[in-house]
């Protein structure tokens, strides 16, 4: 039995849609970063980053999105989320997925929590001024690379674990304040597509989002 932590809206919903298109056998917990559940005891003992998502498994506890993934993907490798006869494609999902965390996300922090990275109000403008261009420039890469596959997927026709994690954070491109979601037509029509999904819809429901998912709580 697996049990998946997360805050609704948050990128965890990247792990949880996955562990939905797994089938896999999992609980899902809520906690609330407004409420300070991110830093009480019980969950840095889960996560001493105290952030989401994590992921208990029998064997242990596992962090970050990426890390989450291949594990629900190995695992459950009937549900084909991660090809196991190319070994280049598969590192090249994960590629995919470390560029989103470590530069789209990063980008989107520095509008959430400001603090993180400079001291005072003038630095929390200047980094969310700068915000909007690094998004468009990393969109950009996205928006190509679905040109160049030509298929419905990240990656050609083949769905895959990519697919959630350009999904969800195509969702906060959309709020208006981290880039222009104008310019990335691809990238529109491949959000429309993930939500006619199954599991996406399960996802939502569970974690109470409706389709215009518009909260940023990392």
């Amino acid at each position: 039995m697996l049990t998946l932590y997360y805050a609704p809206g948050a990128c965890s919903l990247i792990s949880h849609i996955v562990l939905e298109e797994a089938g896999a056998d999992y609980e899902a917990r809520s906690i609330s970063f407004a409420n300070g559940d991110n830093h009480a005891d019980w969950f840095l003992a889960v996560n001493p980053k105290a952030r989401v998502p994590a992921l208990v498994t029998d064997d242990g506890i596992l962090t970050e999105n990426p890390a989450i993934l291949n594990y629900v993907a190995e695992t459950h490798p009937e549900a084909h989320l991660l090809p196991r006869d190319d070994v280049l494609l598969a590192n090249q999902i994960l590629a995919f997925n470390v560029f989103m965390a470590t530069s789209v996300h990063i980008a989107f922090r520095q509008i959430s929590r400001p603090g993180d990275y400079a001291d005072g109000p003038e630095a929390a403008q200047a980094l969310a001024e700068k915000v909007p261009e690094l998004a468009n420039g990393f969109f950009s890469v996205v928006e190509r690379q679905l040109a160049d596959t030509g298929g419905p997927w990240a990656f050609g026709d083949a769905y895959s674990l990519s697919d959630p994690y350009l999904f969800v954070y195509a969702n906060y491109l959309g709020m208006g304040d981290r880039g222009d979601a104008s310019l990335f037509p691809r990238i529109a029509a491949h959000r429309e597509r993930m939500l006619r999904r199954s599991a996406v819809k399960r996802a939502f429901a569970d974690e109470g989002l409706s389709d215009s998912v518009t909260e940023w709580f990392q």
